[in-house]
């Protein structure tokens, strides 16, 4: 297969080359993992009409020639059923950690990180983008977004508890796949380098000592540094 026939639509800034979306990374990294070539089409909130071809309206969405699949753990299904080479998830068990992973950082990870760079990402999405993204942050929280998560110093505190068992899980094994990443490294790596790349200030978790930080860099150099080179805010 060419390098043509597989793309993955990835979520951009305004800079196009900049791209943020969590499970966008996981999805990259994945298919890093398998070796496999992919294209990416920078896509933004508003381009509705790009994602006709998957009949909804939220990346990532892979083309693997004429199959379309979306939904980031459908896609990291797909690849290994479809690739069983270089497995994301070598047998059952692993699959079920995988799962867990993806509905912690889902729904408690994440949640606990927007507070810190949802000004970020306001700052650096495309003009276009920003209504839509003011009025539906908006209407998720009930207030105006300036009013949103003011108090940062408050929220970090409660992001590293929360992030207190990454740490010390990391800190005996290189990998939470053990002596190798896994798909359960790319699911929690794209939550940390979703905030890496918009915050235009050092993000804690990834930017100081630790064993978060330093799983966060062997992540960042892996497959030739793929994630290490992708453009972040701060740099611009």
């Amino acid at each position: 297969m060419t390098e043509s026939q597989r793309t993955l639509y990835d979520l951009a800034a305004a800079n196009p080359d900049v791209r943020f979306s969590p499970p966008c990374w996981a999805i990259k990294l994945a298919l890093k993992h398998k070796g496999l070539d992919f294209d990416t089409i920078p896509w933004r909130f508003t381009d509705t009409n790009v994602l006709d071809v998957s009949g909804q309206s939220r990346v990532p969405v892979l083309v693997d020639g004429g199959h379309e699949v979306h939904d980031s753990w459908q896609i990291a299904l797909y690849l290994d059923k479809t690739y069983p080479d270089k497995p994301l998830m070598k047998s059952y068990t692993l699959r079920s950690a995988a799962r867990f992973t993806k509905a912690w950082v889902d729904n408690t990870m994440q949640p606990a990180i927007l507070p810190l760079i949802l000004e970020d990402i306001y700052d650096c999405i495309h003009e276009k983008d920003r209504d839509y993204f003011r009025e539906s942050r908006e209407k998720r929280f009930g207030k105006p977004l300036d009013q949103v998560f003011t108090d940062k110093k408050g929220q970090a505190i409660i992001l590293e508890g929360i992030l207190k068992p990454l740490e010390e899980t990391l800190s005996e094994i290189d990998f939470l796949g053990g002596a190798a990443p896994n798909y359960s490294d790319y699911v929690v790596f794209g939550r940390l380098q979703w905030a890496r790349v918009v915050s235009r200030e050092p993000f804690a978790p990834t930017d100081t000592d630790g064993p978060i930080a330093a799983w966060f860099s062997r992540i960042l150099d892996l497959y030739d540094g793929f994630a290490a080179k992708s453009p972040i805010i701060r740099n611009q």
